[in-house]
């Protein structure tokens, strides 16, 4: 393996692993991504003076379900790193773009047509996280040689 691939692999495995690290986040520190998320949204860290307590409690339990989905995804697409990908199927690749892809157009467009314009914009930050090495290791995938 040339250099250059090892390189985007790692980014690659890096992301996979911040994306795990934030899907547990929401699991295990609720009350902090909740306020990360109110500010981000509301311009509020409170959540309590904007929702009635039921609300709050069913945010933090859909959050947790987020989060643990997040964990799930983030796990198979390391096992996709270490497996096909690294190996240089293009299966893995592919299995890697797909599911970006899969979540990233439904998940931003729902957010853009909901209002809610912000998770948009953390959509394309971890859009791009993933999308830059997909990029520059397209080649190496897909040359006619495979």
């Amino acid at each position: 393996m040339d250099s250059k691939f090892i390189f985007w692999w790692r980014w690659l495995v890096v992301a996979a692993i911040a994306e795990l690290l934030f899907g547990l986040s929401l699991v295990t520190l609720p009350h902090s991504t909740q306020q990360f998320f109110n500010f981000l949204f509301f311009s509020s860290d409170q959540g309590a003076p904007i929702f009635e307590v039921a609300a709050v409690n069913y945010i933090t339990f859909v959050c947790a379900v987020l989060g643990a989905v997040m964990c799930g995804w983030a796990v198979l697409l390391l096992y996709v790193l270490i497996g096909p990908f690294r190996r240089g199927l293009s299966e893995g690749w592919n299995m890697i773009a797909v599911s970006l892809g899969a979540w990233f157009v439904p998940d931003t467009v729902i957010s853009l047509w909901s209002g809610f314009w912000q998770n948009a914009v953390l959509n394309l930050v971890f859009g791009i996280l993933f999308a830059i090495p997909l990029v520059a290791t397209y080649r190496a995938f897909h040359d006619s040689a495979h």
